[in-house]
This record gives C-alpha cells, sequence and structure tokens, in this order.
C-alpha cells in the first residue's frame, strides 16, 4: 500500500536512471530573480529553449525594496546587483515569452505566496522553485521542493529534474491547541524535539486532527518549514478545506475543475501505508515558541529560560556557546529578559491575509513599545495587500506605529534594504534565525505572528495570555 508521496511520484516518474536516480516530471516551475539569470544564461549559450512555456511562472521577491511607491520599475532600484538580477529576470522573461508578475504588477509578491493565490499550485502537481521553501506547496497536496541553480536550467529545458526516491516520514499533530498558539507555534516544537536534521532524507506528511482543524494557510505555514527540519518535502493530503481553497482560486472552467477533483480525492495515504518513521505529538500540550539561537532548533516556550553550557550535552555545548554569544545572552538569561530592537511581520512563512489579521488583532488600539525602533509589517503579495487594505488592517497597524510596506522578502534575508544593523535584536515571523541571515551580526528570534506583534507592544517576550 503507498503514501501519499509514493503515489505522487509514481505518477510523475519517467525513467530509472544508470546513476541510481530517477527522472521526474515536473508540472509547475517558479522562478525568481536571484536563481534564474544562471540558468537562462546557459539556455542561450546552449541554444535552448523552455520545453512547455506555459508550466513557468515568474516574479521578483528577494531583492525588491518593499517601500516602492507609485511608478516604480525594476530601473528604479539603487542596488545595483539587486538590479541587475531584477532587470535581468524582465529581459528573460519576455525573450522567453514566460509569464511574469513583474515589479510594477499588483498581483507581484513573494513566488510561494503568489502561486496558491493565483491558482497555479493545484494539488496532485510536481512543483519546483530555486528556494528552499518551495515545500510550502506541500499543503495543497503537491510534491513540491526546492533546486539548485543548474537544477533550474535543467527543468527548463527538459521539464524535468533528477532526484532520488525520498523515504516517508509521517507527524501526526492530534488535539487541540490553545488560542494563542498557531500553526508557526507548532512547526518550531516539532524542528525544536526532532532538530534541523531530523526530516533529512525524508518526504514528511503532516496529518493528524490538528491539521484537518486549521486552514489552508495555517498548513502553508507548516509546510513551508518542513525544510528547517530537515525534509527535501512536506505535504498533506487534499481534504474538502483544500478543494473550496483551489476552486476559490481557480483559473479552470467547471467541467474540467470537476473532473480534476475527483482525482484530488485519491491523493491521501492509503490506510495501511507503511511509513519508515513516524511520530505523533499532542498539540494541546504546546506554548508559545520563541527560538533563543542561532538555528531554528534552538527554540523554547516563550517562558523558559534560555539554556546554558552546564545544563546541555556535551556534544552541543559549543554550539551552544558559540549560540548564545552572538546572540548576545548572559548566564542565567530568560527569553523576557531580553529587549527588542526591531519586529518583522512578514515573508514566505507568514504574510499572508490570515498571519496579517492574528497580529492586528493583538496590536489593534496599542501603541508598539519606546524601544522598537521600527516595525514593519510586510504583505506576502500584491492581492494580500490590496484585501488588508480593503479590510483596515493597514490603518491598525500604522496607528500602533508599525511601517505598512509593499510585498517581497524583505527582512527575512539580507539582500534588499530591509536588513538588521550589527547587534540589533529582531522579533521575526521569518523561518531562519542563521547568523547574518536579517543583517550582518544581527540577532533573530523567529515566532508567530501573535507573539511578533506582542513583542512589539511591549518592547520584549511577553505572556500574550496577559492581552
Amino acid at each position: 500500500m503507498k503514501t501519499l508521496y509514493d503515489k505522487l511520484w509514481e505518477e510523475h516518474h519517467v525513467t530509472q536512471l544508470d546513476s541510481g536516480e530517477s527522472l521526474l516530471y515536473i508540472d509547475r516551475h517558479y522562478l525568481h530573480e536571484v536563481t534564474s539569470p544562471q540558468a537562462f544564461e546557459g539556455l542561450i549559450k546552449k541554444n535552448l529553449k523552455p520545453w512547455r512555456l506555459n508550466a513557468n511562472i515568474a516574479t521578483p521577491d528577494h531583492n525588491v525594496p518593499t517601500t516602492r511607491g507609485n511608478n516604480f520599475n525594476s530601473e528604479s532600484i539603487t542596488d545595483e546587483i539587486s538590479k541587475i538580477q531584477v532587470v535581468e529576470l524582465d529581459k528573460n522573461c519576455n525573450k522567453f515569452g514566460i509569464k511574469q508578475f513583474d515589479i510594477e504588477s499588483n498581483k507581484q509578491g513573494i513566488v510561494h505566496v503568489i502561486g496558491p493565490e493565483l491558482g497555479f499550485t493545484i494539488p496532485g502537481m510536481t512543483i519546483v522553485c530555486g528556494d528552499s521553501h518551495t515545500s510550502t506547496h506541500g499543503a495543497l497536496g503537491c510534491l513540491a521542493m526546492g533546486i539548485g541553480t543548474s537544477e533550474v536550467e535543467h527543468v527548463l529545458a527538459t521539464q524535468c529534474l533528477k532526484v532520488s526516491k525520498l523515504k516517508n516520514m509521517n507527524v501526526r499533530f492530534e488535539g487541540e491547541v490553545d488560542e494563542h498558539v498557531s500553526s508557526k507555534d507548532i512547526v518550531l516544537y516539532l524542528i525544536g524535539q526532532i532538530g534541523t536534521a531530523g526530516g533529512t532524507g525524508y518526504a514528511i506528511e503532516f496529518s493528524g486532527s490538528y491539521i484537518s482543524s486549521i486552514s489552508v494557510e495555517g498548513r502553508m505555514t507548516i509546510c513551508n518549514m518542513a525544510i528547517e527540519a530537515g525534509a527535501k518535502v512536506g505535504l498533506i493530503a487534499p481534504d474538502n478545506k483544500t478543494i473550496e481553497y483551489v476552486k476559490s482560486k481557480s483559473f479552470l472552467d467547471d467541467d474540467t475543475f470537476n473532473q480534476a477533483k475527483e482525482y484530488w480525492k485519491t491523493l491521501k495515504s492509503d490506510d495501511d501505508a507503511k511509513f519508515d518513521k513516524e511520530i505523533t505529538i499532542d498539540v494541546s500540550k504546546i506554548k508559545p515558541q520563541v527560538t533563543w539561537g542561532t538555528s531554528p532548533e534552538m527554540v523554547l516556550n516563550y517562558d523558559e529560560s534560555i539554556p546554558t553550557v552546564f545544563d546541555t550535552k556535551d556534544e552541543n555545548k559549543k554550539n551552544v556557546e558559540l549560540a548564545r554569544d552572538y546572540m548576545g545572552i548572559e548566564n542565567e538569561t530568560k527569553l523576557s529578559d531580553l529587549t527588542f530592537d526591531k519586529v518583522f511581520i512578514g515573508s514566505c512563512t507568514n504574510s499572508r491575509i490570515e498571519d496579517l489579521r492574528q497580529a492586528a488583532e493583538i496590536v489593534k488600539g496599542k501603541t508598539i513599545a519606546s524601544n522598537i525602533s521600527e516595525a514593519i509589517v510586510v504583505p506576502g503579495s500584491g492581492l494580500v495587500k490590496e484585501q488588508a487594505e480593503n479590510e483596515g488592517l493597514d490603518k491598525v497597524f500604522t496607528d500602533a506605529g508599525f511601517i505598512w510596506r509593499d510585498p517581497g522578502c524583505s527582512m527575512c534575508l539580507g539582500m534588499n534594504p530591509d536588513q538588521l544593523k550589527p547587534y540589533e535584536r529582531c522579533a521575526s515571523t521569518s523561518n531562519r534565525n542563521f547568523e547574518g541571515r536579517q543583517g550582518y551580526l544581527g540577532r533573530t528570534h523567529l515566532m508567530s505572528p501573535i507573539m511578533a506583534a506582542y513583542t512589539a507592544i511591549i518592547g520584549t517576550i511577553g505572556d500574550p495570555y496577559e492581552i
């Protein structure tokens, strides 16, 4: 009997190669400005064209400034490296006829946000992108994974990918969560339990009563961070919520949609499917999570003390010592002892309308703390921004002292103007807290939109149950 991953693999398997790898057919290929220029250059040098033009969708996101205003275009970018990459994406998409939502489009945004919301991510697809967080699309029952630049060229040219089959892991989240606990807390807790290598070599299927209860947007957050647990693929079987979500976004005609819907209902692991590893977690015991160190696995309950070298296993002492030193943490410190400088609500993990609503609910009628020098909210796409403004969320944030931005990856990574200065401490809804990820010597603490919003209001990690 087969798992969901097995079924998707077999549907798209082309042939077994002598190397032991397989050739997998790719249904959808997302492109952005960072990992595509060299791939397009390779096509041009080899006198090749994209194999299947309409399988490719592009948008700039990593390098784009999030303070653009009217009449802004790719030539308006002041950073020369960023400008080159965005301009090259424009040129290559125009040259080859690839559909792009460029920097002037109201549908531009983070690639993993616009794909599902524009109806290009459909259950049962294989999806790749030159970005590790492509696992996000697995929330809609897709086999989705990040690829490297050379592989971007290969997929453009052949619509296939050389890849080895992964093992199967099932993570079951059972129970009901507390009101201040979100899907971001759930996946951070998992990473804290199994570590950033816990999913290495696996495709993780997320299941259980908690997964059934949450929205498709919440599921995207969990699949998005499967890569932070070491897995290349995270996925969730489609259900009625998935089908309704896709229907609301789809450009398929009714007959095609209805036929596809019957197929999507088969995309689930068989009852007696065998997984190589299974984990069950009771989510009712999980509190809001906050990272303290320089890896997503360095995560705690919001009210816990930060580990010291004295209460750490010998094999981890050096990592703890280095992380504490980089993060500027003294001994006997709790998360609540730390004072923050900046707050970032955004990224492909937490920049959808549901995330912004959760954060706005916390800050409504309040003002950010005096020690917070800057708090920014960056919608994941032009459509998210538009919807949030229609709901008045932008005014809720700006009245509280937040800065309302244009769509982009923003402060998730230091590839655009939104960066931390050395030693600044940031409450961030992004997915990685590596050294220098948000700017040289910047200190990043990962958390949910709820906790980030609360941190902005009180200036440190507080008790969300006091809200």
